[in-house]
């Protein structure tokens, strides 16, 4: 009996939601890292600015595991 491959639609949906969350970090990381920049005088702007990079770093991150998770739904052997 062959078996064929058929992708997994929960895994596809939980690839999906990584992905929008990696949007949405992707522009709150850049406005808030240029907020932060913006504003060097002013006393949150340490805070904010590594704030903002974490973001940045979580937006990459999101992006690798979303892509990842997708292409486990579609190739993945049951």
């Amino acid at each position: 009996m062959e078996e064929t491959n058929r992708t997994d639609k929960d895994i596809l949906v939980k690839g999906l939601k990584k992905m929008g969350l990696c949007l949405l970090f992707m522009f709150t990381g850049p406005s808030l890292l240029h907020l932060a920049l913006d504003n060097k005088d002013k006393p949150l702007y340490i805070p904010l600015l590594i704030v903002s990079i974490i973001i940045c770093i979580m937006a990459i991150a999101f992006l690798f595991i979303g892509i990842n998770t997708i292409m486990n739904s579609i190739f993945k052997k049951r």
